[in-house]
């Protein structure tokens, strides 16, 4: 998946893993089930060019409140 076969940031040992990764668009934010490359010592995620792309055409669609399609999980709330 990816040209690393250690972590570029410490040199831990990398393995492939489904995660949940937040993506904020405007007051919006989308939950994505994504395969990454994780440091099993660090715990740095490192994505394919797909997967970074399509977290920016999924932050593109949540600024323009562009939902439609997205399936509500709830409402989130901002306590000061």
């Amino acid at each position: 998946m990816m040209p690393f076969s250690k972590c570029p940031i410490c040199g831990g040992e990398l393995v492939e893993k489904e995660v949940e990764k937040l993506v904020k668009g405007g007051v919006h934010t989308a939950v994505l089930q994504v395969r990454a490359e994780v440091c099993l010592r660090c715990g740095e995620r490192l994505y394919s060019e797909e997967t970074v792309r399509r977290f920016e055409q999924v932050r593109r669609k949540l600024e323009r409140q562009e939902v439609e399609g997205f399936q509500p999980l709830g409402r989130s709330f901002h306590v000061a």
